[in-house]
This record gives C-alpha cells, sequence and structure tokens, in this order.
C-alpha cells in the first residue's frame, strides 16, 4: 500500500537548506480533517534574513497562521523554506508576504492576510514579531 508520505522528499532523512526561498520546496500533505474549521499555527522564533540596506543580519519572531483547505504544509518542508531566508537580502514585511504567496501556492488556499505587530517592533525587549495570517475563501 501506497502512503502519501513516500513523496515527501524532505521528511524523514537528512535535507539541506535551499540558498534562496526561490529555491526551496514547500511540501504539503492531505489535510486529516477536511471539512472541519480549524487554524494551524506555526512559529518560527529565530528567523533571520538580510538587511537589503546594511547586509546585516536582521532577526524576528514569526508566527505563520493558515486555514487549511485541502493539504496541509508539511513542518520540516517549512522550516527549512523559513531556513533558505538566512542569507536573502529582503525587509521583513518582504518576506512576509513571500511567505503567504508560498503558503498559497503550496496548498491551494485562495487569499490570505499579512498582519505585522507593529507593537512589537518598538517594543522595550526590541523582539520583532510579523504575524502571517493565511485564510480560504471561496469568494461568498
Amino acid at each position: 500500500m501506497s502512503h502519501e508520505s513516500e513523496t515527501l522528499t524532505q521528511l524523514g532523512g537528512k535535507a539541506e537548506i535551499a540558498v534562496s526561498p526561490d529555491a526551496a520546496t514547500l511540501e504539503t500533505v492531505a489535510n486529516p480533517q477536511t471539512g472541519a474549521d480549524y487554524l494551524v499555527r506555526f512559529a518560527c522564533p529565530e528567523f533571520t534574513s538580510l538587511c537589503p540596506v546594511t547586509g546585516q543580519p536582521d532577526f524576528a519572531h514569526f508566527v505563520i497562521d493558515y486555514v487549511p483547505d485541502g493539504k496541509i504544509v508539511e513542518s520540516k518542508s517549512l522550516k527549512l523554506f523559513l531556513g533558505s531566508f538566512r542569507n536573502h537580502g529582503a525587509f521583513h514585511e518582504d518576506c512576509t508576504v513571500m511567505i503567504g504567496k508560498r503558503i498559497v501556492e503550496a496548498t491551494g488556499v485562495l487569499t490570505f492576510k499579512t498582519a505585522p505587530d507593529n507593537e512589537a517592533l518598538a517594543s522595550a525587549a526590541g523582539s520583532n514579531t510579523y504575524v502571517v495570517q493565511v485564510t480560504a475563501s471561496d469568494g461568498e
């Protein structure tokens, strides 16, 4: 009997982080709870990219929320995808939109919203928190 996990290329073995977000692969599996409305949350407390102005490392805390339809993102591939931003020069706001678009592309979710937590940007602790919220809509 064939299992869907047999088609995954990154789970269950050594997988390299792609050299760029464009080269990274987001893998999906069938949603085991189709028909149920629920939220998938993935936190990345150590997201890094390079500042496009200075070339210095830029750190953020990303929280990715999405409401799945027929597919869910396989979490190891999501971790590797996020890691591919490590040497990518872009502002976090651009990274947020790129991540949301790739989740939409991979899962078939039709729309997404991004909501950076601007309060955290000015926090005394200096923690940057960005929330990527992906929501499904059938146009009704």
